[in-house]
C-alpha cells in the first residue's frame, strides 16, 4: 500500500473518531444537577425509559465528581450518599447523566436543603433590649427569626441570616422593648415548615407605659410615645400595623375595632 493510499484511509478514520468524541461530549452534557448540603438523607430518582423505549434514561451518577456504584438501570433507584464519607452540612453536588430525549426526576430534592439543626449554647437580653445568642450544630444557612410575645401571641420583630456552619456562631439583634415584662425567642424554619426554637428569655423594662387619646372626630389616635401597634377589625383581621406615636384611621368605616399597642389591647370606636 502506498503512502498516498494510507493517508487517504487515515483521514476518514480521524474524522470518524472526532465525530465520535463530539457525540460523546454532547451526550455527557445532558446532566441533571442537584445541589445542597448533606442532611444524612439519600436521594430517590424516578428513571424514565429512554427516547427509543429500550433501556433507561440515566446511565451514570456522580456525587461531588465521584462515580456512584448504585444500580441505575431500573425505573426507580436510590442514590446512597453514605458511600461518599460525607458529614452533615457538607456541600453536595449530584449529577445525573442521561440520554437525549428523556429526563429523570429527583423525587426528594428537599433532602439536600438545610434543616434547623442548631443547638442553643447561650441566649440573653440586656435591659436595653439587645438580644444575643450563640449556637452550634448548624448544617446550612437558614434565617433566624426573632419573635416577641405581646398581645397574647408571638409577634415577628426581625431576622438575621444564619452562618450555617457547625462551629460556634454568635448573633445579636436590637429589639424594641415595651413596658413591663418582655419575652423573646428565636426560631428557624426548614423545608415543610419544620421549626426549631431557642429557649425563651425574659426581662422587665422600666420604661413608662404608653397611653393613648383619640380625636373628637375619632379619625386620629395619639400615643404618648412611639410604639409598635396593630389594629384589628371586628372579624379579627389585621387592618393596620406599624411603629410610631400617631395613627390615622380616617380611611376606616364606622364601627368597633381593637387597638394593640405597647403591651396592651383596647377597643376603639370609629364614629360616622
Amino acid at each position: 500500500m502506498t503512502q498516498k493510499m494510507k493517508t487517504k484511509l487515515v483521514r476518514p478514520l480521524l474524522i470518524f473518531a472526532m465525530l465520535l468524541t463530539g457525540a460523546g461530549a454532547a451526550n455527557a452534557a445532558q446532566a441533571l444537577l442537584v445541589e445542597g448540603k448533606y442532611q444524612s438523607k439519600n436521594l430517590y430518582v424516578q428513571n424514565a425509559l429512554n427516547d427509543g423505549g429500550i433501556g433507561y434514561c440515566v446511565y451514570e451518577v456522580r456525587v461531588n465528581g465521584q462515580v456512584s456504584t448504585d444500580e441505575v438501570n431500573s425505573s426507580a433507584f436510590e442514590i446512597d450518599l453514605r458511600n461518599f464519607n460525607l458529614k452533615p452540612g457538607d456541600q453536595v453536588e449530584v449529577q445525573l447523566f442521561h440520554k437525549d430525549g428523556c429526563s429523570p426526576k429527583v423525587l426528594n430534592p428537599e433532602a439536600l436543603k438545610p434543616r434547623p439543626t442548631f443547638n442553643t449554647e447561650s441566649i440573653s437580653i440586656t435591659p436595653g433590649g439587645l438580644l444575643t445568642w450563640s449556637t452550634t450544630g448548624e448544617t446550612g444557612s437558614l434565617t433566624y427569626i426573632i419573635e416577641q410575645y405581646r398581645w397574647n401571641k408571638w409577634v415577628y420583630v426581625g431576622e438575621i441570616q444564619g452562618v450555617g456552619t457547625a462551629v460556634k456562631n454568635n448573633y445579636s439583634f436590637q429589639t424594641t422593648p415595651h413596658s413591663g415584662e418582655n419575652r423573646f425567642r428565636v426560631k428557624q424554619l426548614g423545608f415543610g415548615r419544620e421549626v426549631r426554637y431557642t429557649p425563651e428569655v425574659k426581662f422587665t423594662s422600666t420604661i413608662e407605659a404608653v397611653t393613648y387619646t383619640q380625636s373628637k372626630d375619632s379619625k386620629q389616635i395619639m400615643l404618648s410615645a412611639q410604639t409598635l401597634y396593630e389594629m384589628y377589625d371586628p372579624y379579627g383581621n389585621v387592618v393596620l400595623k406599624g411603629y410610631g406615636s400617631s395613627i390615622n384611621i380616617a380611611q376606616f368605616g364606622p364601627g368597633e375595632y381593637f387597638l394593640c399597642y405597647d403591651n396592651k389591647m383596647t377597643p376603639i370606636s370609629r364614629k360616622k
